[in-house]
């Protein structure tokens, strides 16, 4: 499943420490979570989006743009949206429940993603197509905002919006791609190599 687990061919490079952050960070921030420490909570959220930022900046600027690379950046940014779910879970409790149909639609979308992706190659699609970097950008635009300022219905819809496009995207890409690839610019890119 995870061979650079196994056999890694050489040490973490700064992009991979900066992926293996958000994972390591989740524990802590699920304590801050559970201790009601809000602004704590979103201040370490923030850090965590601007890692999810960098590294992948940072590989393609060092050129080191690796499989393992970009499956901790997956692993790191599944862990850490997932975080942040259950911060607005815990914090935002009336806005879930308002919002509890459009919420369950998009997660189901992302569900069937990710079970199409651990049947297709055994781990998740590390795709990292544009839209699914903008689908990522309003998400946590979103997060944070609400977490600092409150509900932004316009940025809510959009991230929504996006999220579920860009997994209807990472679906057609799985069918596409019987091997695991990385770094894919997105379907429309595919679809005009192949003419």
């Amino acid at each position: 499943m995870f061979n650079w687990i196994k056999t890694p061919k050489r040490k973490l490079s700064l992009p991979d420490w900066l992926s293996l952050y958000r994972s390591l960070s989740a524990p802590f921030l699920i304590i801050f979570i559970y201790t009601d420490e809000r602004m704590v909570f979103s201040v370490l959220l923030l850090i965590s989006f601007i890692t999810d930022a960098l590294d992948g900046f940072l590989a393609r600027r060092m050129k080191i743009v690796t499989q393992r690379g970009a499956q901790l950046d997956s692993i790191g940014d599944a862990i850490t949206f997932t975080v942040g779910i259950l911060g607005i879970v815990k914090f935002e409790t009336a806005f879930v429940k308002e919002q509890m149909f459009l919420l369950l639609f998009a997660f189901a979308f992302y569900i069937l993603q990710l079970a199409l992706a651990y049947w297709r190659y055994g781990m998740p699609s590390s795709f990292h197509t544009y839209l699914a970097k903008l689908a990522a950008v309003f998400q946590g635009t979103f997060m944070l905002w609400l977490f600092f300022f409150g509900v932004e219905y316009w940025l809510f819809y959009a991230a929504v919006m996006l999220s579920i496009l860009e997994t209807i995207e990472e679906i057609w890409l799985i069918i596409l791609f019987p091997e695991w690839k990385a770094n894919v610019k997105g379907l429309l890119w595919i679809l005009n190599e192949k003419k």
